[in-house]
């Protein structure tokens, strides 16, 4: 039996972990908040509505409200007179008034919940209403308004600076998850900065309402130096991130921004188009075309286009504007600008092989016809429908290397530098329109970007991008490659072969989608997107382009609302398909659209998975499971989610019922893991985080230690308490230990200098660990093994110098297991190591290249059989770059077998004896604490 910590480790590619909120949040399945470091982190709980008496969706009304006064005032007082219908108690008080879009008689009006002056995540409720002769009518309403919160206080007891360390320490934890690796460009481990900036509480409406502290947290990520922007929410009573996700919209705001500078002009009187110059130069494909040019005062013409503003008033209304951003990094450009950077320019309007091969020419050119786009279609002026700015940043990379992406980042559209095969990111005219449409999306019903509700942002942006891009460059729906985004990318393969998505792939709910936690994808937002994208693309190729892309805007703009999942996302287009006078015949096809696609009421309850399930919906984030001889225990909250989360134990074959081991004391038991005899746990209080445990067999909750900082992971065995500690600001992690018999403390670490110290394992007063250190020439990295009796320290075999990543470790009768990543061009491969305690007879039991090499991300063993959780690198998301459990003997014999065939991620492992392992499973999109007695097999 090994006892390891449960979860991951640090991971080279800094592919995010992340865990679920529940199901009160509805529709949002999988929204997954962030997991403190190494943390595996659990799905969300299925997509259920929440206990609210408001309806979601009304339609067919025809009743008069106030003719004067504002929209908003006139939609409040309609919920206010229909409160028996709506059970909003003071529309007046409870809801603010958010964006009122009018169109032609039409008027929306989004209002958002607030709770005791308290902004809800998610609470937003729609009044439609129309204006004709002087009269105003509602004609429906929808959105969400949780009636059931009642929160004893919003006071906070967790100060903002508190709040502040935890987020920015989750999201280090969470974007350094996986091996210990060597710094980027050798920089010392941590020098990449993040900062978090308080935003205000926010009530997330789960059963009562939980309280939190809203933290932005920006910069740059400590595994791989990409640009970072999460949005942290912590619990404003024990200081626990309760949910985190990313804020930056990949493909897979009004005013000029400080740091960007262009020389726009300041003539009174000047006209629009006097301020407009036809430049030419050619795109990527080839195709010469006109660009509009500015000319500044120092004469050079610069991609400024004043062409979308009005005749007679110039400096009022959009303002398109294309940035020369090459060689500035990613992470620069997230949420802030690259200090000085200007827009593209030339000495002559005849626009070179620079401008083409930067990809100024198609950043630029796609912009203005996505303008025209939603101008000419639907009379939106901009992104945010008030002749916004449109600010592009052409040719950013990481690290000084190609940046094959590209993203929103809630202010601007950023393009990567290509490389490796693909242009700049500007280069195909759906990634542009792309883009702009999440700007587009986050100015109206802006969809909370994780889950379902993420899915269909993506899918609404990748239908208007591939609608815009087959407008704008003449190509019909028949075309067999018309269905492809981002299929222009590449410098030699073919669009099938590099096409990011397919919009006709047939994707179902039933056959395709994928139960995934946020450690990359904010819980499926591109995996699962095509579902719904797919559904929409086919009510485009029956009904033709124009209805369907009326219907589509009118669904977003005037129905759809944050949190909204699948089936909600049917029941808007469906109702605006009738709104704007869809026959029965073209109403079927919408309707057959999405049930071809798998998106009915009750789809979640037909996936299934292969493993036994312990507890279901154990509705937890961040916090995994621990095992040992024939023990578990795993943290649980309640039935909605809205419970701290409490410390529960069980036997491992299933047998009796779960019993819960933690005092109830309002805060977040979390870390739980046992050896068979003592349950131990982490407690987060305002202040600090307690260190607990228990006897299984019954007796006094101990508190046995605590800490300031983020705790990332704990295991115990016998006498000892191992866990490991992060220090938010520099990234380094240290790993520490307790005695529960002289009740000592220490770390691992101490007095040799080691940057970090992660991933530890404990038996029989042995501590193995992945460490980092310093020398002259470099950085080293190696295994190593503590001896609490004696003090001492052995490094495990393996060249430090040549070691370029250390993963999880395990502590067996056979000796000490671990990953070793030697060759950082295999994609992240890593050999799986072995070695006795002392340092000798050392053996390869999986190599790191050919038959039988894993992806290597994780792991946890017993001394009868190890489990290896790989994890392939993203290029693009599938089900094949989700976590896998694998199964090995310790001596390699028979290779690794797949420990469950389910489809989604697998993750927490926790071995118990023999062959059983534990983990949590997120195959049918919710948290099951799930086990298997031996290996699948092959799948």
């Amino acid at each position: 039996m090994s006892r390891t910590r449960p979860g991951y480790g640090r991971r080279r590619a800094g592919t995010a972990a992340g865990s679920g909120i529940t199901a009160v949040l509805a529709a949002a399945a999988l929204l997954l908040p962030g997991a403190p470091a190494h943390a595996d982190t659990a799905p969300a709980p299925t997509n259920e509505i929440p206990a609210t008496a408001t309806p979601a969706l009304v339609t067919g009304l025809d009743e008069p409200v106030a003719a004067d006064g504002s929209a908003a005032d006139a939609a409040r007082g309609h919920l206010a007179a229909k409160r028996d219908r709506y059970h909003i108690p003071d529309p007046g008080k409870d809801l603010t008034a958010g964006r009122t879009d009018s169109e032609g008689g039409r008027e929306t009006v989004r209002l958002r919940q607030n709770y005791r002056g308290v902004p809800v995540l998610g609470g937003e409720y729609v009044v439609r209403m129309e204006r004709k002769a002087g009269k105003r009518t509602v004609t429906g309403t929808s959105g969400r308004y949780f009636t059931r919160l009642d929160l004893d206080t919003v006071q906070p007891e967790v100060s903002e600076a508190v709040a502040i360390d935890r987020a920015v320490g989750a999201v280090v934890s969470q974007l350094g998850a996986g091996p210990l690796t060597r710094p980027a460009q050798d920089a010392p481990k941590g020098s990449a900065t993040l900062t978090g900036e308080a935003q205000g509480l926010v009530v997330l409406p789960q059963g009562k309402g939980v309280l939190t502290r809203h933290i932005t947290v920006t910069g740059v990520g400590p595994a791989d130096g990409r640009p970072v922007k999460q949005e942290v929410y912590v619990d404003a009573r024990s200081g626990f991130p309760v949910l985190q996700y990313s804020g930056i919209k990949s493909f897979g705001a009004t005013g000029t921004a400080a740091g960007a500078t262009t020389d726009a002009a300041d003539a009174s009187g000047t006209t629009a188009q006097q301020l407009v110059v036809k430049g030419a130069g050619t795109r990527y494909n080839g195709e010469k075309t006109e660009v509009n040019l500015y000319q500044g005062t120092d004469g050079a013409y610069q991609m400024i286009d004043y062409s979308k503003r009005p005749a007679t008033s110039p400096f009022s209304g959009t303002l398109l504007a294309t940035y020369d951003a090459r060689g500035r990094e990613a992470s620069s450009a997230s949420g802030t600008w690259p200090s000085g950077i200007k827009t593209f320019r030339s000495t002559t309007t005849d626009l070179g092989a620079e401008f083409t091969d930067s990809g100024a020419i198609d950043a630029h050119w796609a912009a203005g016809k996505v303008y025209d786009y939603y101008f000419s279609k639907f009379g939106r002026d901009s992104l945010d429908g008030k002749g916004g700015f449109v600010n592009s940043l052409v040719g950013v990379v990481n690290n000084g290397r190609p940046f094959n992406n590209a993203f929103w980042d809630g202010q601007k559209m950023v393009y990567g530098q290509g490389g490796d095969g693909y242009h700049t990111f500007s280069a195909d005219t759906d990634v542009v329109g792309h883009e702009m449409t999440h700007g587009v999306v986050e100015h109206s019903a802006n969809l909370v970007y994780v889950g379902q509700s993420g899915a269909i942002n993506e899918a609404v942006a990748d239908y208007f991008g591939n609608a815009i891009d087959l407008e704008a460059n003449g190509v019909s729906m028949d075309d067999p490659d018309a269905a492809l985004l981002g299929e222009d990318l590449c410098t030699a393969m073919a669009p099938r072969e590099c096409a990011l998505r397919d919009l006709d792939d047939g994707a179902t709910t039933q056959d395709d989608f994928v139960g995934v936690t946020l450690r990359g994808d904010n819980g499926g937002v591109h995996l699962n997107s095509t579902i719904f994208s797919g559904a929409l693309w086919d009510i485009r190729q029956n009904l033709g382009a124009d209805l369907a892309d009326r219907i589509v805007y009118r669904a977003l703009t005037a129905y759809m609302t944050p949190l909204d999942g699948f089936t909600d996302g049917r029941a808007a287009v469906t109702a605006a398909a009738r709104e704007l006078g869809a026959t029965k015949a073209q109403m079927a096809v919408v309707e057959d659209a999405f049930t071809e696609h798998g998106i009915i009421d009750g789809w979640e309850k037909g996936l299934g998975i292969d493993a036994d399930t312990l507890i279901p919906d154990v509705n937890i984030t961040g916090t995994g499971v621990g095992a040992g001889k024939g023990w578990y225990a795993v943290s649980r909250s309640g039935a909605d989610g809205s419970e701290p989360y409490s410390v529960w134990a069980g036997r491992t074959d299933g047998k009796g019922a779960p019993q819960l081991v933690s005092g109830n004391t309002g805060n977040y038991a979390v870390y739980a893991d046992t050896d068979g005899t003592t349950v131990a746990w982490a407690e987060y209080g305002p202040q600090s985080i307690a260190i607990k445990v228990r006897p299984l067999a019954g007796g006094l909750e101990r508190t046995v230690g605590a800490s300031g900082t983020a705790l990332t992971s704990l295991a115990v065995d016998g006498d000892h308490v191992v866990y490991s500690l992060i220090d938010p600001y520099t990234g380094g992690e240290h790993v520490a230990y307790i005695d529960l018999r002289s009740g000592s403390t220490g770390f691992v670490d101490n007095a040799d200098h080691a940057l970090s110290t992660a991933l530890p394992s404990v038996r029989n007063g042995k501590i193995a660990y992945a460490k980092m250190w310093p020398e002259r020439d470099g950085y080293r990295l190696g295994a190593e093994v503590f001896d609490t009796a004696t003090g001492t320290k052995t490094l495990l075999p393996g060249d430090p110098a040549e070691t370029m990543g250390v993963g999880q470790t395990a502590v067996t009768d056979d000796g000490v297991l671990w990953l070793r990543d030697v060759d950082i061009q295999d994609g992240g491969k890593a050999s799986l190591e072995r070695v006795n305690t002392d340092g000798s007879n050392p053996v390869t039991v999986l190599p790191e290249a050919g038959e039988g090499s894993l992806y290597g991300y994780s792991l946890t063993a017993s001394d009868d059989a190890v489990t290896v959780v790989s994890m392939p690198p993203a290029t693009s998301w599938s089900n094949a770059t989700l976590p896998k459990l694998f199964q090995v003997a310790p001596d390699g014999k028979g290779g690794p077998k797949r420990v469950s065939c389910g489809r989604g991620d697998q993750i927490f492992p926790a071995a118990d004896t023999g062959k059983r392992v534990l983990w949590l499973d997120g195959t049918t999109g919710a948290t099951h604490l799930v086990t298997r007695a031996r290996p699948a097999g092959t799948c």
